[in-house]
């Protein structure tokens, strides 16, 4: 059964000097497609909002001609005569308009699909529709897979964020969905920013599940204004809404082949969100637990603490052993475990393993408070996750394909972890001992 539903070539200017080629910033913005809308579908995006094995939802753009939509999917084969085997779906069409900005969105939730399977589906409205992408369901019972986890994006996403992606996506072609950490752009009302982004990442967000936490650059906030989740975010995105009812869409959770994967919102709501998370964690039939949100809960870089979001949450995931917790928002990289009174405890079992990232160019100094085991300043980063039965393993990538960062959790006959230590012996990465701008 299928069915619906939604509760929701241009110039660069290039300068020579000596054997370096300078690209302006400014050029290659002018050289981005233009953000207009159009009656043909763009900003093609992957997501979930329902059981990934029997489930998925894709949301789109579109200019405001295009009043009336449609998915279309089938089994994958080999054979191109699949297209005559296709359902249709109709679409959910929603109206956006802020300011200089108006854009049809689109979104269908094709369910009813058959676990561990590969299907083709396509998007749009009569003659103008996508190219048929390929996507495969989640299996229904615990399977080896992998995932990855970017760290903020932000800014220059078009220009220097869209090489984490791209060499991400190069790195883990089998990872089965990407967990975006937050700030997804600098300007969260910037339709300008939101297309570089959705450009950036091109036919990868068509092909590979992406679920999102917004980070305080997604809020939009003016002095004289009370700040909210841009009205991008829901539009834009088809996520799951078992979370609390009050952060639709950015605080929820979703069951991946034995893991249960928590996205919170460290925005705003954090008690309330503590309350919910205990509920959740309480009834988890997953052997292993990932939690993912903007602001750490050790922070890693200077200036910062996030100590209201440390103090409600922390205690929750070291009560129900949560394996790994993915966090942005400092610019920086850090990895640490047994940290506080964990220490006192033994070393050779875990609480969560904090991992803090940046894939964008936005770029911040450490903290001078050493509770991290592997960090690193002034680099763009990606994470590669992949779990298995009974190990949990995070290698770290730096976007230009070096492996900069290696652990391994084993599930021991007690449920807690032996962690295992595999960061590869080279200097970490700071300000100064990595390439410098030469902006005074």
């Amino acid at each position: 059964m299928l069915a619906f539903m939604k509760c929701k070539v241009a110039l660069i200017a290039v300068g020579i000097f000596g054997s370096s080629i300078i690209i302006s910033a400014e050029s290659l913005k002018e050289a981005a497609t233009d953000p207009t809308p159009r009656p043909i579908p763009d900003h093609i995006v992957v997501t979930w909002n329902f059981d990934p094995a029997t489930s998925f939802s894709v949301t789109w753009r579109t200019d405001t001609t295009a009043k009336v939509a449609s998915g279309q999917i089938a089994l994958a084969d080999a054979s191109p005569n699949f297209v005559y085997t296709m359902q249709e779906v109709q679409a959910r069409t929603e109206n956006l308009v802020m300011r200089d900005y108006a854009a049809n969105y689109h979104s269908v939730t094709f369910t009813g699909l058959k676990p561990a399977s590969r299907y083709c589906y396509r998007v749009g409205s009569k003659d103008r529709r996508s190219e048929w992408f390929q996507i495969t369901t989640a299996a229904a019972q615990p399977k080896k897979f992998a995932f990855i986890f970017m760290g903020d994006g932000q800014s220059n996403l078009l220009s220097l964020w869209s090489r984490s992606i791209r060499e991400a996506y190069r790195t883990a072609p089998d990872a089965r969905f990407i967990i975006h950490g937050g700030d997804i752009v600098t300007e969260s009302d910037s339709f300008k920013l939101w297309h570089e982004w959705f450009t950036a990442a091109g036919w990868i967000n068509a092909v590979l599940p992406v679920l999102l936490t917004p980070g305080n650059h997604d809020y939009f906030h003016r002095l004289t204004e009370k700040r909210y989740l841009t009205n991008y975010w829901r539009p834009q995105f088809t996520l799951p809404e078992n979370g609390l009812p009050e952060l639709p869409e950015s605080n929820y959770y979703v069951d991946y082949q034995g893991v249960r994967i928590l996205i919170l919102n460290s925005n705003e709501r954090i008690t309330e969100q503590a309350r919910w998370l205990e509920t959740v964690l309480s009834n988890n039939p997953n052997r292993w637990t990932v939690a993912a949100f903007h602001h750490p809960i050790y922070s890693a870089a200077r200036m910062r603490d996030q100590k209201e979001i440390r103090q409600a949450w922390n205690p929750l995931f070291e009560k129900f052993h949560v394996d790994l917790v993915l966090n942005g928002h400092d610019h920086t990289y850090a990895r640490g475990h047994n940290i506080g009174k964990l220490r006192e405890v033994v070393d050779t079992s875990t609480g969560p393993v904090y991992v803090v990232s940046v894939s964008g160019p936005k770029q911040y100094e450490l903290t001078g408070e050493r509770w991290m085991e592997r960090a690193a300043e002034n680099t763009q980063l990606f994470q590669v996750v992949t779990v298995a039965t009974d190990t949990l393993e995070l290698r770290t990538f730096t976007t230009d394909g070096q492996l900069y960062d290696e652990f391994q959790l084993v599930k021991t006959a007690n449920g807690l972890n032996k962690f295992i230590e595999k960061k590869p012996a080279t200097p970490e990465r700071r300000f100064e001992n990595t390439l410098r701008s030469e902006k005074k």
